[in-house]
């Protein structure tokens, strides 16, 4: 048979494990995983050596705030940004855009802005906000991939969180995912101005998300739907989830790249690039996090990527009150977590559950985060030894901000594949995807 490409690598990620092997290609889909050394008939065929080949990673949780906030992000950079990472597919979420995705008006609005701009495949999150519940079946039905609700200010008027009533109420009227920002606004506190990052943190105690996390499980086992709990900072609610998970509770979690290789003690006052909600915490929080990686309670880790213009980082005068909370790492989540993973004697096939295999099944994308027969060839050529320092200014995203900034880090992508072919950030050819797809 002749495949439209073959790629060779002595280390292939594959559901069963890492080996040797050559995965072919035909008209988008890996047609056969063969062994290394097969013969594959005619048709164009790349060795990587020793460098590896991943499945495109899938990230769940991405804010690129287009339209109305287009100079914050925009589909364009995110998604280069994204490929430059070996993210092949993101799922963006539906507030910091204007209008926020609370209504299918609202998600066609997005889409005709996305249009012709995505270097990756793009799904969307629809918003379960004050007074949409009648929205939230034409939005399922139109495609989104579930719905993100805010227990506390969200930061942006136009998208207010929902009272624990108003998330029953919406979990009841959709079978749908929801997915939640749990932190509780009767423990969080203002910082007030300060550059003290102590400051900032003590305003966002372990509590908030543990009171936050434990009302959204009480809801869910009332109405028997599916909860998945965004960004888990806070490693004492870890318990609380798999307690729940036990007694059927239909939840996951997730976590960032943030939570588990930075720590507080190592944050430098006024260094507002640091700033996010919930806050990095301790060292000895980040290593329960990987914990609960270890023991399958968190079961994805994805980037909440959060950039904005640099005006609003506060980077002039250090001020973590008043500064955005959110972390721009689209581009570095591969890396970081490899440097990290290894480090702790996790394997590739670790961090591409984490990052590929569990993100795709939480959506519902069946054609993703596997090399597998039939599905998308969306590859990752990962070099999993080459180290290198960040350098901002090289970044992919609108703008040159990130805490990453002259870190050291292990790993580097050589190359990302979307369906086959290579993505070159001049040519735009994702696709729009929709629940189930």
């Amino acid at each position: 048979m002749s495949y439209d490409l073959v790629v060779r690598s002595r280390r292939v990620v594959l559901p069963d494990g890492e080996r040797p092997a050559a995965v072919c290609i035909f008209d988008g889909r890996v047609a056969a995983v063969l062994d290394h050394a097969a013969e594959v008939g005619t048709g164009p065929v790349e060795d990587l050596g020793d460098v590896a080949l991943l499945p495109g990673l899938v990230d769940t949780h991405v804010h690129v705030n287009e339209p109305g906030r287009t100079e914050w992000e925009g589909f364009h950079t995110a998604t280069r940004s994204a490929a430059a990472g070996g993210v092949t597919t993101i799922i963006d979420m539906p507030l910091n855009s204007i209008p926020p995705t609370v209504s299918v008006d609202a998600l066609r609005a997005k889409q005709a802005a996305a249009r012709g701009q995505c270097h990756v495949d793009v799904g969307f999150w629809g918003g379960a906000v004050p007074r949409n519940v009648d929205d939230l079946r034409p939005l399922h039905d139109a495609g989104v991939f579930g719905f993100k609700a805010f227990l506390i200010d969200s930061g942006v008027d136009e998208f207010p969180p929902l009272s624990p009533d108003g998330l029953r109420a919406a979990m009841g009227r959709v079978p749908a995912l929801f997915v939640v920002h749990a932190e509780d606004p009767d423990v969080v506190r203002d910082a007030g101005s300060t550059r003290r990052y102590a400051d900032f943190v003590a305003s966002r105690p372990p509590e908030a998300e543990e009171r936050a996390i434990a009302g959204a499980l009480a809801l869910a086992k009332a109405t028997h739907a599916r909860l998945h709990i965004l960004h888990l900072s806070a490693a004492s609610a870890l318990p609380r989830i798999a307690a729940a998970r036990a007694d059927g509770v239909r939840v996951t979690a997730e976590t960032c790249p943030h939570y588990l290789t930075l720590t507080a003690e190592e944050v430098p006052d006024g260094a507002t690039q640091f700033k996010c909600c919930p806050p990095i915490r301790d060292a000895a929080n980040r290593d329960g996090l990987w914990q609960g990686l270890a023991d399958g309670t968190i079961d994805c880790v994805v980037s909440d990527h959060s950039p904005c213009e640099p005006t609003l980082k506060r980077l002039d005068d250090g001020d973590f009150g008043a500064a955005w909370g959110g972390i721009a790492s689209l581009q570095l989540g591969l890396p970081v977590m490899w440097t990290a993973a290894s480090s702790r004697g996790f394997g590739l096939s670790d961090v591409v559950t984490w990052m590929a295999a569990r993100p795709a099944a939480l959506a519902g994308l069946p054609a993703k985060g596997r090399i597998e027969v039939g599905r998308d060839a969306d590859l990752v050529a990962f070099d999993p030894s080459v180290t290198s320092t960040v350098d901002a200014s090289s970044l992919k995203h609108r703008h040159p901000v990130t805490p990453y900034d002259g870190r050291q880090l292990l790993g580097r992508v050589r190359q990302t594949w979307l369906r086959g072919r290579p993505v070159d950030g001049l040519i735009p050819r994702g696709a729009f995807l929709s629940r189930g797809h």
